[in-house]
Order: C-alpha cells, then structure tokens, then sequence
C-alpha cells in the first residue's frame, strides 16, 4: 500500500485508533449536559483558559494511565516510547487536541478533539483480551479519581471561607474563579469517563465489552472500529434520548462523588 499521507495518517488515528484503548474525548455544549455548564464560554479569559489547561492535563492523565497499565500487563511499549509520563506535552498531538479543538470552540462554541493514542502491542500481554480491557479501564478510571480530587478541592476552597462557591442568585455573590474552574473539571471528568465507557470502538468500553463477549462474536464485534465515530455521532445526534441517557449518567456519578466525599455537609 502507499504511504499514507499526514492528514490521512491524523484521521486513521482519529477513526481507528486501535492502539492500546486510544481515547476520543469530548465535552459537549452546556446545554447538551445539562446540571453546571461544563464550559462557560462567556466568561473571563481566565477562567477559560484555566479550565483548557487543566482538560489538557486530564487528558494527559487519562493516556498515562493507559500506559501505565499496558507496562503492568507485560507491554513495555508505551514506556519505551516516553508516554509512561504525566507531562501532558507526550500526550498532545498538535492536530486533534489543539488545531481541531480551537476550530470547534470559536465556530460553535463546541469542544472536540482527543490525545495521542497510546501505543499497546497486543500481543505481548499476558492475556490479551483480559489485559486490554484493564488497559482500557485505566482510563475513565483516572478521570474518575480526577473529578473526586477536583471535587475535593472544591469542598476545601469552599469551606476555608476565602472562596464563594454558590451560584449567582439573589443572596449570593458569582462564584469566586477557583471553585468555579474546579467545578468545571469535576463534571468534565465525569464527562470523559461517561463518554469514553460508551461500547463503541475505538472507545474505551469496547475493549471491556469485547472481553466479555464470546470469543466468536468478538471480531464481528471489532469489525464496527472502522464505522466506529461514525456510530457516536449518529447516537448523540439521531438517536432520541441517548444524551439524555448521558446526562442521567453523569448526574448519578457525580451524585455519588458528591455522597462520599460529602458535597455540601459539614465537616
């Protein structure tokens, strides 16, 4: 076959991204998630600027953590190649989680993009359906822990007294930049995890789905990679209450960070 040109190179990554789980991340307008805005557009450059950055970060967390696990499970690859590392610079391609992104957000105020996929030579893994399956549930699972400390920090700002964290009403101030910025990445790391668990490869849950598949539906079931953005797409666009389903998802796991943590209780 030719060589594959770069643009072509960029959307193979970003339609098949078999390697290792690779993530395709994407936060939604407010409106589509419902509960706080996830991005506020509208709102001081600051502000906007230090939710992106730290969503950056989140990334770069989210695929060291695939990496991470893929090095637990006997693949060396991806620490060989330097992406065994939080340094969120490893993790950027300059396509899809910048050029891209920044064109959704000023046209539409939509936000799109996704990593670099993190490299995982299937074959070396001990056991290679089970393995990549916890490769691919590393991921979400580092958001998780992401919005739990976000949300943590949260109560700490708040509850210091120094920090406002109520919405604007009646009897209260804006809330003050850092719980706002931090309440931001709690749901945008609920997002991530909601949406990457979606059993729709190249996403992260079809990993997990394909190891619990019987071994003979599996490359059927694998075969839908090539169709796979495509599917997303048509699920949140076509598909009457699937973003609905989404934001009853995201209301329930952020409800039970909020209980554990104990959002709003006194300590």
């Amino acid at each position: 076959m030719p060589p594959l040109s770069r643009t072509r190179r960029l959307l193979r990554n970003a339609f098949l991204a078999v390697a290792g789980g690779a993530s395709l991340h994407m936060a939604f307008p407010a409106s589509s998630v419902g509960g706080l805005a996830l991005l506020d557009f509208a709102a001081d450059p600051l502000y906007v600027a230090l939710v992106l950055t730290l969503l950056v970060v989140s990334l770069g967390v989210h695929e060291a953590a695939h990496a991470w696990a893929a090095d637990l499970c006997g693949d060396p690859t991806a620490r060989q190649l330097g992406r065994l590392t939080l340094n969120p610079m490893a993790h950027i391609d300059w396509m899809w989680t910048v050029a891209i992104p920044a064109f959704f957000l000023l046209t539409s105020g939509f936000l799109f993009g996704g990593a670099k996929p993190v490299p995982v030579d299937f074959h070396r893994l001990r056991s290679p359906w089970r393995d990549m399956s916890l490769v691919a549930a590393a991921g979400p699972l580092s958001n998780l822990l992401l919005a739990a400390l976000f949300l943590f920090l949260w109560k700490l700002a708040v509850h210091t007294g120094f920090y406002n964290g109520a919405a604007e009403s009646l009897y209260s101030r804006p809330a003050d930049l850092l719980p706002r910025v931090l309440d931001t990445l709690v749901s945008v790391n609920v997002l991530l995890m909601v949406f990457n668990l979606i059993p729709i490869p190249p996403l992260d849950g079809s990993r997990i789905t394909a190891w619990l598949l019987p071994k003979e539906l599996r490359p059927g079931y694998m075969a839908l990679e090539r169709w796979g953005l495509f599917l997303v797409f048509a699920l949140i666009w076509l598909v009457p209450g699937f973003n609905a389903l989404q934001r009853d998802a995201i209301r329930w796991v952020e409800g039970v960070l909020e209980a554990i943590i104990g959002l709003g209780g006194a300590w």
